[in-house]
Protein backbone atom coordinates (compact mmCIF):
# COMPACT_ATOMS: atom_id res chain seq x y z
CA UNK A 1 0.00 0.00 0.00
CA UNK A 2 1.27 3.44 -0.90
CA UNK A 3 0.89 6.31 1.55
CA UNK A 4 0.70 9.96 0.52
CA UNK A 5 3.75 12.12 0.94
CA UNK A 6 2.11 14.12 3.76
CA UNK A 7 1.76 10.88 5.78
CA UNK A 8 5.47 10.28 5.68
CA UNK A 9 6.08 13.90 6.54
CA UNK A 10 3.76 13.61 9.52
CA UNK A 11 5.37 10.35 10.59
CA UNK A 12 8.80 11.99 10.40
CA UNK A 13 7.59 14.89 12.54
CA UNK A 14 6.13 12.45 15.09
CA UNK A 15 9.40 10.59 15.41
CA UNK A 16 11.28 13.88 15.59
CA UNK A 17 9.00 15.11 18.35
CA UNK A 18 9.21 11.79 20.24
CA UNK A 19 12.97 11.73 19.89
CA UNK A 20 13.20 15.31 21.10
CA UNK A 21 11.02 14.67 24.14
CA UNK A 22 12.90 11.48 24.98
CA UNK A 23 16.31 13.10 24.71
CA UNK A 24 15.19 16.05 26.85
CA UNK A 25 14.04 13.65 29.55
CA UNK A 26 17.31 11.76 29.37
CA UNK A 27 19.30 14.99 29.53
CA UNK A 28 17.25 16.20 32.49
CA UNK A 29 17.91 12.92 34.28
CA UNK A 30 21.64 12.97 33.63
CA UNK A 31 21.79 16.59 34.75
CA UNK A 32 20.54 15.76 38.21
CA UNK A 33 23.52 16.51 40.44
CA UNK A 34 25.43 13.61 41.91
CA UNK A 35 26.33 13.86 45.60
CA UNK A 36 29.69 12.91 47.12
CA UNK A 37 29.42 13.19 50.90
CA UNK A 38 32.63 12.81 52.90
CA UNK A 39 32.40 12.31 56.68
CA UNK A 40 35.59 12.68 58.71
CA UNK A 41 35.62 11.44 62.29
CA UNK A 42 36.77 13.84 65.04
CA UNK A 43 37.94 16.50 62.56
CA UNK A 44 37.88 19.83 64.31
CA UNK A 45 38.68 22.84 62.08
CA UNK A 46 42.39 21.97 62.29
CA UNK A 47 43.19 22.83 58.66
CA UNK A 48 45.10 25.49 56.82
CA UNK A 49 41.90 26.93 55.36
CA UNK A 50 40.70 27.60 58.92
CA UNK A 51 43.85 29.54 59.70
CA UNK A 52 45.90 26.68 61.18
CA UNK A 53 48.94 27.35 59.03
CA UNK A 54 51.06 24.70 60.79
CA UNK A 55 48.81 21.94 59.39
CA UNK A 56 49.64 20.33 56.04
CA UNK A 57 46.24 20.04 54.38
CA UNK A 58 46.79 21.12 50.75
CA UNK A 59 43.94 19.15 49.21
CA UNK A 60 41.24 20.36 51.57
CA UNK A 61 42.66 23.88 51.49
CA UNK A 62 42.44 23.91 47.70
CA UNK A 63 38.94 22.45 47.83
CA UNK A 64 37.85 25.14 50.31
CA UNK A 65 39.38 27.92 48.24
CA UNK A 66 37.50 26.88 45.11
CA UNK A 67 34.32 25.86 46.92
CA UNK A 68 32.33 27.11 49.90
CA UNK A 69 33.92 27.19 53.35
CA UNK A 70 31.71 27.51 56.41
CA UNK A 71 33.82 29.11 59.12
CA UNK A 72 31.29 28.73 61.95
CA UNK A 73 29.64 25.34 61.64
CA UNK A 74 28.48 23.61 64.82
CA UNK A 75 27.23 20.06 65.28
CA UNK A 76 24.10 19.04 67.18
CA UNK A 77 25.78 16.53 69.51
CA UNK A 78 29.50 16.14 70.36
CA UNK A 79 29.58 12.35 70.02
CA UNK A 80 29.91 10.30 66.86
CA UNK A 81 26.70 8.29 66.52
CA UNK A 82 24.33 10.99 67.75
CA UNK A 83 25.94 13.70 65.63
CA UNK A 84 25.61 11.53 62.53
CA UNK A 85 22.00 10.70 63.38
CA UNK A 86 21.22 14.42 63.59
CA UNK A 87 22.98 14.98 60.26
CA UNK A 88 21.15 12.16 58.50
CA UNK A 89 17.68 13.01 59.84
CA UNK A 90 18.04 16.80 59.90
CA UNK A 91 16.70 16.88 63.45
CA UNK A 92 17.89 18.07 66.81
CA UNK A 93 17.69 15.42 69.56
CA UNK A 94 14.09 14.59 70.43
CA UNK A 95 14.80 12.17 73.27
CA UNK A 96 17.69 11.03 75.46
CA UNK A 97 18.24 8.17 73.00
CA UNK A 98 19.10 10.75 70.34
CA UNK A 99 22.12 11.90 72.38
CA UNK A 100 23.69 8.43 72.45
CA UNK A 101 25.89 6.70 69.91
CA UNK A 102 23.06 4.20 69.43
CA UNK A 103 20.70 6.94 68.17
CA UNK A 104 20.28 5.58 64.64
CA UNK A 105 19.96 2.00 65.88
CA UNK A 106 17.16 3.03 68.22
CA UNK A 107 15.31 5.17 65.67
CA UNK A 108 15.94 3.47 62.33
CA UNK A 109 17.32 -0.06 62.56
CA UNK A 110 14.65 -2.68 61.95
CA UNK A 111 11.94 -0.08 61.36
CA UNK A 112 9.62 -0.42 58.32
CA UNK A 113 10.08 1.93 55.41
CA UNK A 114 7.91 5.01 55.70
CA UNK A 115 8.25 5.61 59.43
CA UNK A 116 9.79 8.93 60.38
CA UNK A 117 12.48 10.11 60.65
CA UNK A 118 14.11 9.13 57.36
CA UNK A 119 17.63 9.87 56.24
CA UNK A 120 18.42 12.18 53.36
CA UNK A 121 20.16 9.20 51.74
CA UNK A 122 16.84 7.35 51.84
CA UNK A 123 15.12 10.33 50.22
CA UNK A 124 17.70 10.46 47.44
CA UNK A 125 17.34 6.74 46.84
CA UNK A 126 13.57 6.83 46.55
CA UNK A 127 13.92 9.76 44.13
CA UNK A 128 16.07 7.96 41.60
CA UNK A 129 19.57 8.07 43.10
CA UNK A 130 21.82 5.04 43.31
CA UNK A 131 23.24 5.14 46.84
CA UNK A 132 26.55 3.69 47.96
CA UNK A 133 28.27 3.95 51.34
CA UNK A 134 31.90 3.13 52.09
CA UNK A 135 33.20 3.31 55.65
CA UNK A 136 31.71 5.05 58.66
CA UNK A 137 28.59 7.02 57.78
CA UNK A 138 26.60 6.10 60.88
CA UNK A 139 28.08 5.02 64.20
CA UNK A 140 29.02 1.53 63.03
CA UNK A 141 32.09 1.59 60.76
CA UNK A 142 30.66 -0.77 58.14
CA UNK A 143 26.99 0.06 58.57
CA UNK A 144 26.21 -3.23 60.32
CA UNK A 145 25.01 -3.39 63.91
CA UNK A 146 27.16 -5.51 66.24
CA UNK A 147 29.34 -5.03 69.31
CA UNK A 148 33.03 -4.22 69.23
CA UNK A 149 34.12 -7.80 69.91
CA UNK A 150 31.15 -9.60 68.35
CA UNK A 151 31.04 -11.35 64.95
CA UNK A 152 29.98 -9.16 62.01
CA UNK A 153 26.19 -9.21 61.76
CA UNK A 154 23.80 -8.95 58.81
CA UNK A 155 21.68 -6.27 60.53
CA UNK A 156 21.92 -2.94 58.70
CA UNK A 157 21.92 0.25 60.75
CA UNK A 158 20.12 2.09 57.92
CA UNK A 159 17.92 -0.60 56.38
CA UNK A 160 16.37 1.54 53.61
CA UNK A 161 19.14 3.96 52.68
CA UNK A 162 21.65 1.92 50.70
CA UNK A 163 21.84 0.16 47.38
CA UNK A 164 25.35 -0.84 48.45
CA UNK A 165 27.18 -0.52 51.77
CA UNK A 166 30.84 -1.49 51.57
CA UNK A 167 34.00 -1.79 53.62
CA UNK A 168 36.94 -4.06 52.87
CA UNK A 169 38.32 -4.70 56.35
CA UNK A 170 41.36 -6.60 55.01
CA UNK A 171 43.75 -7.80 57.72
CA UNK A 172 41.63 -6.52 60.59
CA UNK A 173 38.64 -8.76 59.82
CA UNK A 174 35.78 -6.44 60.80
CA UNK A 175 34.72 -2.82 60.63
CA UNK A 176 35.17 -2.27 64.35
CA UNK A 177 38.62 -3.85 64.38
CA UNK A 178 39.78 -1.81 61.39
CA UNK A 179 38.43 1.35 63.00
CA UNK A 180 40.65 0.78 66.05
CA UNK A 181 43.36 -0.92 64.01
CA UNK A 182 47.15 -0.79 64.00
CA UNK A 183 49.48 -1.44 61.08
CA UNK A 184 50.26 -5.04 62.06
CA UNK A 185 46.58 -6.02 61.88
CA UNK A 186 45.98 -5.84 65.64
CA UNK A 187 43.34 -3.63 67.21
CA UNK A 188 42.35 -2.02 70.49
CA UNK A 189 39.29 -4.23 70.98
CA UNK A 190 40.89 -7.68 71.05
CA UNK A 191 43.93 -6.35 72.91
CA UNK A 192 41.57 -5.01 75.60
CA UNK A 193 43.02 -1.53 75.53
CA UNK A 194 46.64 -2.62 76.03
CA UNK A 195 47.77 -0.28 73.25
CA UNK A 196 49.14 3.22 72.79
CA UNK A 197 46.85 6.01 71.59
CA UNK A 198 49.12 6.68 68.58
CA UNK A 199 51.31 4.86 66.04
CA UNK A 200 53.85 5.89 63.42
CA UNK A 201 54.38 2.99 61.00
CA UNK A 202 56.54 2.52 57.92
CA UNK A 203 53.63 1.54 55.70
CA UNK A 204 51.94 2.91 52.61
CA UNK A 205 48.57 4.60 52.67
CA UNK A 206 46.77 1.26 52.47
CA UNK A 207 48.60 0.04 55.56
CA UNK A 208 45.68 1.58 57.46
CA UNK A 209 42.00 1.34 56.62
CA UNK A 210 41.50 4.90 55.37
CA UNK A 211 43.81 4.31 52.42
CA UNK A 212 41.74 1.25 51.54
CA UNK A 213 38.54 3.30 51.78
CA UNK A 214 39.98 5.83 49.33
CA UNK A 215 40.88 3.09 46.84
CA UNK A 216 37.43 1.53 47.15
CA UNK A 217 35.91 4.94 46.50
CA UNK A 218 38.01 5.47 43.39
CA UNK A 219 36.94 2.11 42.00
CA UNK A 220 33.30 2.77 42.82
CA UNK A 221 33.36 6.19 41.13
CA UNK A 222 34.55 4.50 37.95
CA UNK A 223 31.59 2.11 38.15
CA UNK A 224 29.08 4.82 38.97
CA UNK A 225 30.08 6.91 35.97
CA UNK A 226 28.81 4.18 33.66
CA UNK A 227 25.48 3.57 35.39
CA UNK A 228 23.60 6.38 33.66
CA UNK A 229 21.92 7.24 36.96
CA UNK A 230 22.56 10.03 39.46
CA UNK A 231 24.41 8.74 42.47
CA UNK A 232 25.02 9.42 46.12
CA UNK A 233 28.40 8.20 47.36
CA UNK A 234 29.00 8.49 51.08
CA UNK A 235 32.57 8.08 52.36
CA UNK A 236 33.31 7.77 56.05
CA UNK A 237 37.00 8.23 56.91
CA UNK A 238 38.09 7.07 60.37
CA UNK A 239 41.02 9.28 61.26
CA UNK A 240 41.78 11.51 63.07
CA UNK A 241 39.73 9.51 65.58
CA UNK A 242 41.73 7.67 68.23
CA UNK A 243 44.03 5.84 67.95
CA UNK A 244 46.08 8.50 66.16
CA UNK A 245 47.64 6.08 63.67
CA UNK A 246 49.13 7.20 60.36
CA UNK A 247 51.91 6.23 57.94
CA UNK A 248 55.31 7.64 58.87
CA UNK A 249 55.47 9.95 55.85
CA UNK A 250 52.64 12.05 57.32
CA UNK A 251 54.36 12.29 60.68
CA UNK A 252 57.48 13.39 58.84
CA UNK A 253 55.70 16.44 57.44
CA UNK A 254 56.07 18.05 60.86
CA UNK A 255 58.74 19.16 63.29
CA UNK A 256 57.32 18.39 66.70
CA UNK A 257 58.46 21.63 68.25
CA UNK A 258 56.33 23.46 65.66
CA UNK A 259 53.15 21.83 66.96
CA UNK A 260 51.46 24.45 69.16
CA UNK A 261 50.22 23.62 72.62
CA UNK A 262 46.72 24.57 73.64
CA UNK A 263 46.58 28.14 74.96
CA UNK A 264 44.18 27.10 77.75
CA UNK A 265 45.42 23.95 79.49
CA UNK A 266 43.56 24.97 82.63
CA UNK A 267 39.97 24.72 83.80
CA UNK A 268 37.65 27.53 82.69
CA UNK A 269 36.62 29.96 85.42
CA UNK A 270 33.15 29.74 86.99
CA UNK A 271 32.42 26.39 85.34
CA UNK A 272 31.51 23.22 87.23
CA UNK A 273 33.58 20.16 86.37
CA UNK A 274 30.46 18.29 85.31
CA UNK A 275 30.41 20.53 82.22
CA UNK A 276 33.69 18.93 81.15
CA UNK A 277 34.51 15.21 81.02
CA UNK A 278 36.86 12.64 82.53
CA UNK A 279 38.52 11.29 79.35
CA UNK A 280 37.26 7.72 79.57
CA UNK A 281 37.75 7.24 75.83
CA UNK A 282 41.30 8.61 75.82
CA UNK A 283 42.38 6.71 78.92
CA UNK A 284 41.06 3.46 77.44
CA UNK A 285 44.40 3.36 75.56
CA UNK A 286 46.18 1.96 78.57
CA UNK A 287 49.76 2.05 77.31
CA UNK A 288 49.78 5.80 76.90
CA UNK A 289 52.63 7.54 78.71
CA UNK A 290 50.32 9.68 80.84
CA UNK A 291 46.73 9.52 82.01
CA UNK A 292 44.53 12.53 81.31
CA UNK A 293 42.73 14.12 84.25
CA UNK A 294 41.03 17.40 85.06
CA UNK A 295 43.29 17.73 88.11
CA UNK A 296 46.36 18.63 86.08
CA UNK A 297 47.41 19.09 82.46
CA UNK A 298 49.46 16.55 80.57
CA UNK A 299 53.14 17.41 80.24
CA UNK A 300 54.14 19.67 77.37
CA UNK A 301 56.25 16.88 75.90
CA UNK A 302 53.42 14.36 75.80
CA UNK A 303 50.91 17.00 74.66
CA UNK A 304 53.16 17.84 71.70
CA UNK A 305 53.52 14.17 70.82
CA UNK A 306 49.74 13.75 70.80
CA UNK A 307 49.29 16.97 68.83
CA UNK A 308 51.86 15.70 66.35
CA UNK A 309 49.98 12.41 66.04
CA UNK A 310 46.66 14.19 65.48
CA UNK A 311 48.21 16.45 62.84
CA UNK A 312 49.71 13.43 61.04
CA UNK A 313 46.27 11.83 60.92
CA UNK A 314 44.73 15.01 59.51
CA UNK A 315 47.36 15.10 56.77
CA UNK A 316 46.82 11.40 56.05
CA UNK A 317 43.08 11.97 55.57
CA UNK A 318 43.73 15.09 53.52
CA UNK A 319 45.77 12.97 51.11
CA UNK A 320 43.03 10.32 50.84
CA UNK A 321 40.37 12.92 50.15
CA UNK A 322 42.68 14.46 47.56
CA UNK A 323 42.87 11.14 45.69
CA UNK A 324 39.10 10.81 45.60
CA UNK A 325 38.54 14.40 44.46
CA UNK A 326 41.16 13.99 41.73
CA UNK A 327 39.40 10.86 40.44
CA UNK A 328 36.07 12.68 40.47
CA UNK A 329 37.64 15.40 38.33
CA UNK A 330 39.51 13.00 36.03
CA UNK A 331 36.28 11.13 35.31
CA UNK A 332 34.57 14.36 34.28
CA UNK A 333 32.08 14.10 37.13
CA UNK A 334 33.11 17.09 39.23
CA UNK A 335 31.12 19.71 37.33
CA UNK A 336 27.82 17.94 38.06
CA UNK A 337 28.56 16.68 41.57
CA UNK A 338 27.76 18.32 44.88
CA UNK A 339 30.60 17.55 47.29
CA UNK A 340 30.31 17.95 51.05
CA UNK A 341 33.17 17.51 53.53
CA UNK A 342 31.84 17.33 57.08
CA UNK A 343 33.48 16.69 60.45
CA UNK A 344 31.17 14.92 62.87
CA UNK A 345 32.33 17.14 65.78
CA UNK A 346 35.38 18.86 67.17
CA UNK A 347 37.94 17.58 69.67
CA UNK A 348 39.76 18.99 72.70
CA UNK A 349 43.52 18.69 72.26
CA UNK A 350 44.16 19.45 75.92
CA UNK A 351 41.88 22.50 75.87
CA UNK A 352 40.42 22.90 79.38
CA UNK A 353 42.62 19.86 80.22
CA UNK A 354 40.28 17.69 78.15
CA UNK A 355 41.44 15.14 75.56
CA UNK A 356 38.38 14.17 73.58
CA UNK A 357 34.93 15.48 72.65
CA UNK A 358 31.83 15.12 74.87
CA UNK A 359 31.44 18.72 76.08
CA UNK A 360 29.36 21.71 75.00
CA UNK A 361 32.44 23.90 74.71
CA UNK A 362 33.31 25.38 71.31
CA UNK A 363 36.24 22.96 70.87
CA UNK A 364 33.90 19.98 70.90
CA UNK A 365 31.03 21.22 68.74
CA UNK A 366 32.84 23.44 66.22
CA UNK A 367 33.68 21.29 63.23
CA UNK A 368 34.68 21.32 59.59
CA UNK A 369 32.14 22.00 56.85
CA UNK A 370 32.93 22.80 53.24
CA UNK A 371 31.08 22.22 50.01
CA UNK A 372 31.38 22.25 46.27
CA UNK A 373 28.15 23.30 44.57
CA UNK A 374 28.35 23.51 40.78
CA UNK A 375 28.72 27.12 39.60
CA UNK A 376 28.69 28.56 43.14
CA UNK A 377 32.28 28.45 44.35
CA UNK A 378 34.93 30.68 45.86
CA UNK A 379 33.08 31.77 49.02
CA UNK A 380 33.77 31.90 52.74
CA UNK A 381 30.72 32.08 54.97
CA UNK A 382 31.13 33.62 58.41
CA UNK A 383 27.53 33.17 59.53
CA UNK A 384 26.72 30.57 62.19
CA UNK A 385 25.24 27.38 60.74
CA UNK A 386 24.35 23.98 62.16
CA UNK A 387 24.58 20.37 61.05
CA UNK A 388 20.76 20.18 60.83
CA UNK A 389 20.95 22.68 57.96
CA UNK A 390 22.63 20.15 55.66
CA UNK A 391 19.59 17.91 55.02
CA UNK A 392 17.30 20.68 53.68
CA UNK A 393 20.22 22.08 51.69
CA UNK A 394 20.77 18.81 49.85
CA UNK A 395 17.07 18.39 49.24
CA UNK A 396 16.82 21.84 47.67
CA UNK A 397 19.93 21.38 45.56
CA UNK A 398 18.60 18.05 44.28
CA UNK A 399 15.04 19.42 43.75
CA UNK A 400 13.50 16.97 46.24
CA UNK A 401 10.86 18.17 48.75
CA UNK A 402 11.68 17.95 52.44
CA UNK A 403 9.68 15.01 53.81
CA UNK A 404 9.01 16.69 57.18
CA UNK A 405 9.65 19.89 59.09
CA UNK A 406 12.90 20.34 60.98
CA UNK A 407 14.74 23.19 62.67
CA UNK A 408 17.25 22.95 59.83
CA UNK A 409 17.30 25.60 57.11
CA UNK A 410 18.60 25.35 53.57
CA UNK A 411 22.02 26.97 53.30
CA UNK A 412 21.36 28.00 49.71
CA UNK A 413 20.41 31.61 50.60
CA UNK A 414 23.78 31.97 52.37
CA UNK A 415 25.59 30.31 49.50
CA UNK A 416 23.97 32.84 47.15
CA UNK A 417 24.63 35.74 49.51
CA UNK A 418 27.10 35.07 52.35
CA UNK A 419 26.34 38.48 53.88
CA UNK A 420 22.58 37.89 54.01
CA UNK A 421 20.97 39.87 56.84
CA UNK A 422 17.96 37.54 56.91
CA UNK A 423 19.92 34.61 58.32
CA UNK A 424 19.35 34.07 62.05
CA UNK A 425 22.72 33.14 63.54
CA UNK A 426 21.81 30.34 65.92
CA UNK A 427 23.13 26.78 66.19
CA UNK A 428 22.00 24.37 68.90
CA UNK A 429 23.88 21.52 70.55
CA UNK A 430 22.88 18.98 73.20
CA UNK A 431 24.97 16.94 75.64
CA UNK A 432 25.63 16.20 79.33
CA UNK A 433 22.13 17.30 80.33
CA UNK A 434 22.62 20.64 78.64
CA UNK A 435 21.41 22.74 75.72
CA UNK A 436 23.85 25.10 74.04
CA UNK A 437 23.19 28.07 71.78
CA UNK A 438 25.94 29.49 69.58
CA UNK A 439 25.48 32.95 68.07
CA UNK A 440 27.97 35.09 66.17
CA UNK A 441 29.53 36.31 69.43
CA UNK A 442 28.34 34.15 72.31
CA UNK A 443 27.87 30.62 73.51
CA UNK A 444 25.09 30.24 76.08
CA UNK A 445 24.76 26.89 77.86
CA UNK A 446 21.86 25.85 80.05
CA UNK A 447 22.18 22.62 82.08
CA UNK A 448 19.30 20.65 83.52
CA UNK A 449 21.19 19.43 86.60
CA UNK A 450 21.76 20.05 90.30
CA UNK A 451 25.39 21.20 90.07
CA UNK A 452 25.80 24.96 89.78
CA UNK A 453 26.20 27.11 87.88
CA UNK A 454 23.59 25.82 85.45
CA UNK A 455 24.06 28.75 83.10
CA UNK A 456 27.28 29.50 81.24
CA UNK A 457 28.02 32.40 78.94
CA UNK A 458 31.21 32.57 76.89
CA UNK A 459 32.16 35.60 74.83
CA UNK A 460 33.71 33.76 71.89
CA UNK A 461 34.60 36.99 70.12
CA UNK A 462 36.69 38.48 72.92
CA UNK A 463 37.58 35.18 74.62
CA UNK A 464 37.79 32.66 71.74
CA UNK A 465 39.32 29.99 73.98
CA UNK A 466 36.34 30.03 76.34
CA UNK A 467 38.40 30.62 79.45
CA UNK A 468 35.69 32.20 81.63
CA UNK A 469 31.98 31.92 82.19
CA UNK A 470 30.82 35.56 82.30
CA UNK A 471 27.10 34.99 82.86
CA UNK A 472 27.04 37.03 86.09
CA UNK A 473 28.80 39.96 84.41
CA UNK A 474 26.31 40.26 81.55
CA UNK A 475 22.69 39.84 82.69
CA UNK A 476 21.60 41.89 79.69
CA UNK A 477 23.11 39.35 77.30
CA UNK A 478 21.45 36.50 79.20
CA UNK A 479 18.10 38.27 78.93
CA UNK A 480 18.58 38.84 75.21
CA UNK A 481 19.72 35.31 74.36
CA UNK A 482 17.53 33.18 76.61
CA UNK A 483 14.42 33.36 74.35
CA UNK A 484 16.58 32.34 71.39
CA UNK A 485 18.07 29.43 73.34
CA UNK A 486 14.61 28.26 74.33
CA UNK A 487 13.60 28.16 70.65
CA UNK A 488 16.03 25.26 70.28
CA UNK A 489 14.71 23.23 73.19
CA UNK A 490 12.90 20.08 72.12
CA UNK A 491 11.85 18.87 75.58
CA UNK A 492 14.51 16.18 75.59
CA UNK A 493 15.33 16.69 79.30
CA UNK A 494 11.73 17.09 80.43
CA UNK A 495 9.58 20.19 80.75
Amino acid sequence: MKYPVFFYGGLFCFFLLFSSCSSKEDVADTQKPNVLFICVDDLRPELGCYGKDYIHSPNLDNFAQKGILFKKHFVSVPTCGASRHSLLTGRLPQSLDDIKNSASVKALTGKPEGELPETFIHQLRRNGYYTVGIGKITHHPDGRVYGYTEPVSDKWELPHSWDEMLLDSKKWGSGHNSFFGYADGSNRNTLKGQVKPYEKAEVGDEGYIDGIIAQQAIGKLQELKGKGQPFFLGLGFFKPHLPFTAPAKYWDLYEREDIPLTPNNYLPKNVHRSSLQTMGEFNNYKLGEEKATLDSALSDEYSRKLGHAYAACVSYIDAQIGKVLKELDDLGLAENTIVVVWGDHGWHLGDHRVWGKHTLMDRAVHSTLMMHVPNKGGKQIEKVVGTVDIYPTLMELCAIPMPYETKGRSLLPLIENPASENWEEAAYSYYKGGLSLRTAQYRLNKYYRKEKPVLELFDQLNDPNGTENVIEMHPEVEAELMPLLEKGYTGVYGE
